[in-house]
């Protein structure tokens, strides 16, 4: 079998596709764990069956782009589960992957907890006690423990920490931050359904009533020079800029990663245009990914 695939581009070869396994204890947070790979670029593909992780393999290096980097979530609770998982690790080795294989666990306490939380029974439980189906899964589950690259204790850590541990291991600094979409519209339009903050530009004059700027739109010299060139126009820019930078580390640390802020004038073509331009400027200035996008540009 040929080690190169043109979708990769020239040269690639399997040990370029990064693979993560992941598998563990039944409530000790893999799914947080799926979330977390997939906020950094990892196609994820839950509740696979450990037979199938040879075959999933393939098929993320020979599409290429974005299965580039495929995370393969394992469950004890699938029917094909074995305990031969360093059989399938050494499979995916000799067939020229690199997989990192991710265990997350916790306390018997801790589980007992949230299982109890939730009101839900163990997947191993049966007609016995919680603790008995929490047992039964790690008598199951000891290979692959100790087959572990990296084991993740989340007896003492919440969501966002887990989430945080996740991307430090497996995300680049610029999967970390935080994006910001600044997006003009126009009112008339209606508003963008998926705006965390809303600006209104309709405060400064309309260049719609300047003739010779009239067929002309916020992107152009002339037309941007007009509507910054207002009272308030770069101090409007310059706080909300601000506000934007100042609350970014903290919507991180919560986890969120794409914030769209939709600024909106009549009809989306002159002074939006130009405000979403410098705002997205000056964000850029303050270390942030910020890209203008323009929604109704063009409809008149």
């Amino acid at each position: 079998m040929s080690e190169r695939s043109e979708d990769n581009g020239p040269g690639a070869t399997r040990s370029d596709t990064r693979l993560v396994v992941v598998t563990g204890v039944s409530g000790g947070g893999r799914s947080t764990v799926a979330r977390a790979l997939e906020n950094v670029g990892f196609y994820v593909v839950d509740n696979l069956p450990q037979a199938l992780m040879l075959e999933m393999a393939e098929l993320a290096y020979a599409a290429g782009g974005a299965a580039r980097q495929t995370a393969m979530v394992l469950d004890v609770r699938s029917r094909a589960f074995s305990t031969d998982l360093a059989g399938a690790i050494e499979a995916l080795r000799e067939r020229g992957f690199q997989p990192r294989v991710v265990f997350v666990d916790a306390d018997d306490e801790v589980l007992i907890r949230r299982f109890e939380s939730v009101r839900r029974s163990h997947p191993l439980q049966g007609e016995g006690r919680l603790v008995d189906g929490i047992t039964a899964e790690r008598k199951l589950l000891e290979e692959a423990r100790d087959q572990a690259d990296v084991i993740i204790d989340t007896s003492h850590l919440n969501v966002n920490q887990l989430r945080r541990r996740v991307e430090e291991l497996f995300g680049g600094e610029d999967a970390r931050r935080l994006r910001v979409t600044v997006l003009s519209f126009g009112f008339k339009y209606g508003l963008p359904p998926d705006a965390d903050f809303v600006l209104d530009a309709r405060f400064l004059p309309n260049p719609y009533w300047v003739p010779e700027l009239r067929e002309h739109t916020g992107r152009e010299s002339d037309v941007s020079d007009y509507v910054l060139g207002q009272d308030g126009a770069i101090s409007f820019i310059e706080a909300y800029a601000g506000l934007i930078s100042s609350t970014a580390a903290g919507f991180e640390r919560e986890g969120k990663r794409y914030l769209t802020v939709a600024v909106g004038c009549t009809g989306g073509k002159h002074r939006s245009v130009a405000i979403a331009e410098e705002l997205a400027a000056r964000l850029r200035l303050a270390w942030l990914s910020a890209n203008p996008q323009h929604r109704d540009l063009g409809r008149e």
